[in-house]
């Protein structure tokens, strides 16, 4: 089926939100800064889901985002109002963002192509077992495109991103241990083979931070 002129780039780049510096499709992952009660500044990921379209295509509502528990983005959310939502292609800082607690001085990080302060607003809560999941609105206060570049595909970089949401699961009641386990070994075997020194190193980072392998060889 042909597609019209109209559907194919919006399709393919996703929606630019007024006030964000870069489009957005689906669940964009992305890293955010919040600033904690030592006034340092905690890094973590934060799934950026883009706002529905009108039938021009145009973003029709907010860009919102999920925390599930207690955790520091959403007490500093919660506390703080706001953060700074940042956009990386280093998979290094992503995997520190996603699974270990990193502190810096600074709110924008050394690594980001582009970030947005935004205020948040809880909007909705749920709960998944025992944990609470929250929406929030994002509304974008500030940008800045600090780095342009020609983006290319790895599949080491995407298996990374992958591994990470696997290992964070791990002990998770409501995941099959081995299944994750599983995972992990593909995601891997894909870094080894397809990634970079950079995708190495953080996979390797995600080896550290969880002990997976030594779990993967007593199962």
């Amino acid at each position: 089926m042909r597609e019209s002129e109209d559907e194919g780039p919006r399709g393919f780049e996703g929606v630019a939100p007024d006030g964000w510096p870069v489009p957005l499709r689906g669940v964009t992952e992305s890293v955010v800064t919040t600033l904690g009660p030592n006034d340092r500044w905690n890094v973590a990921a934060l799934g950026l889901h883009a706002p529905e379209t009108n039938a021009d295509g145009e973003p029709d509502g907010p860009v919102t985002a999920r925390t599930y528990g207690r955790t520091r983005t959403w007490r500093n959310f919660d506390e703080r109002g706001g953060g700074v939502v940042q956009f990386t292609a280093d998979p290094r800082t992503f995997v520190d963002a996603a699974l270990t607690v990193t502190e810096v001085d600074d709110p924008v990080l050394p690594s980001a192509d582009a970030w947005v302060e935004v205020d948040v607003e809880a909007v909705a809560a749920e709960t998944e077992g025992d944990t609470t999941v929250r929406t929030w609105e994002l509304s974008p206060a500030e940008s800045a495109v600090v780095s342009e570049r020609v983006p290319t595909v790895n599949r080491g970089f995407g298996a990374v991103v992958d591994a990470t949401v696997a290992a964070s699961r791990l002990d998770v009641p409501a995941f099959d241990t081995a299944e994750l386990l599983d995972r992990l070994r593909y995601f891997a075997d894909v870094v080894e083979r397809c990634g970079g020194p950079a995708e190495r190193e953080a996979f390797a980072r995600i080896d550290e931070a969880t002990g997976w392998r030594e779990r993967a060889d007593e199962a």
